[in-house]
């Protein structure tokens, strides 16, 4: 019969081994006992007897709350990702004939992506005769490139696409 343990540890009655390396609660090795005698050494405790290394000759098992353990690691997990930052990408499309302005509004959006910690792909769509032209959106793509240079580095440099040209731009703000 194939035994899935629901836990990822195997604990009390569900431990097979004739014998095993105890540690008990307080973390002091107990030797190899057999496990009738750890297990009672883990009710003797009120506690629960958690296979730790089972790949070790003979299999490791420790003494403890393993409810409090499980309660612990969910927690530490749940933290993890509390302090994770997530890195999003932002686009902002450009054309070769952009206006001052525009230019100015689009500048500024990508400024306050970067000190939001984001990424940020500047785009050129060619259209129609301006793909005969690109070296023009690359000086645009430059441009824009040397305008947030401040708060960003270029990570990826200006590439043609079929009919765009991207670049992409990492905050410097951690």
């Amino acid at each position: 019969m194939l035994f899935i343990p629901k836990n990822e540890h195997l604990i009390n009655e569900e431990i097979r081994d004739k014998e095993v390396r105890l540690i008990d609660e307080n973390g002091e090795q107990k030797g190899i006992v057999p496990i009738a005698q750890a297990l009672q050494a883990a009710y003797d405790a009120g506690l629960d007897l958690v296979k730790i290394a089972p790949g070790a000759v003979p299999p490791v098992c420790r003494i403890m709350d393993y409810g409090k353990y499980k309660f612990e690691q969910a927690k530490r997990a749940k933290e993890a990702r509390k302090n994770q930052n997530i890195v999003e990408v932002k686009e902002i499309k450009l054309s070769i004939g952009i206006g001052e302005h525009d230019y100015e509004f689009k500048l500024r959006n990508a400024l306050r992506f970067l000190d939001d910690g984001d990424k940020v792909k500047v785009s050129v769509r060619f259209r129609g005769r301006e793909l005969a032209h690109t070296d023009l959106g690359r000086q645009v793509l430059l441009r824009f490139a040397e305008d947030c240079a401040e708060k960003g580095a270029v990570e990826k440099e200006p590439k043609l696409e079929g009919r765009s040209m991207s670049l992409v731009i990492a905050s410097k703000v951690k």
